[in-house]
């Protein structure tokens, strides 16, 4: 299954505590975090997460004050198995869809497999290829 999911990225200091106050932030809410990516850089570090009620976490982040941008990403269910990520590279390859940045998660409906979270440079071009 391929499906469309917003993504937030949140520009956090890189310090003691600020992922903290936003899982806190998002948790006290009831929203509950299905994806998560973190590079850190000297001063930041970029969290890009996943959630299973973006309208209520768009709301909830915005009030934190920190910088968040939302984008749609791609959520791929794959089987836990070799070569499982080898053919959605391969297929987008054919298709000449370049990917942008991809992180793993676990998936609800798969109990022995997890999603692959994409951002291409054409999400609906890659739906069509992995469909």
């Amino acid at each position: 299954m391929v499906k469309i999911a917003a993504q937030f990225a949140m520009f956090l200091d890189n310090r003691p505590g600020t992922l903290a106050r936003a899982c806190q932030a998002l948790a006290a809410a009831h929203i509950n975090i299905v994806g998560l990516s973190m590079l850190d850089t000297v001063d930041h570090a970029i969290v890009r997460i996943v959630v299973d009620q973006p309208k209520e976490a768009e709301r909830v982040l915005s009030r934190l004050q920190i910088a968040v941008q939302k984008r749609d990403v791609l959520v791929v269910d794959l089987p836990n198995e070799a070569g499982a990520l080898a053919t959605v590279a391969q297929r987008l390859t054919e298709a000449g869809i370049n990917i942008e940045y991809a992180y793993c998660t676990v998936s609800a409906s798969q109990r022995q497999g997890g999603s692959l979270i994409l951002r291409t440079n054409d999400l609906e071009a890659t739906i069509n290829a992995l469909s």
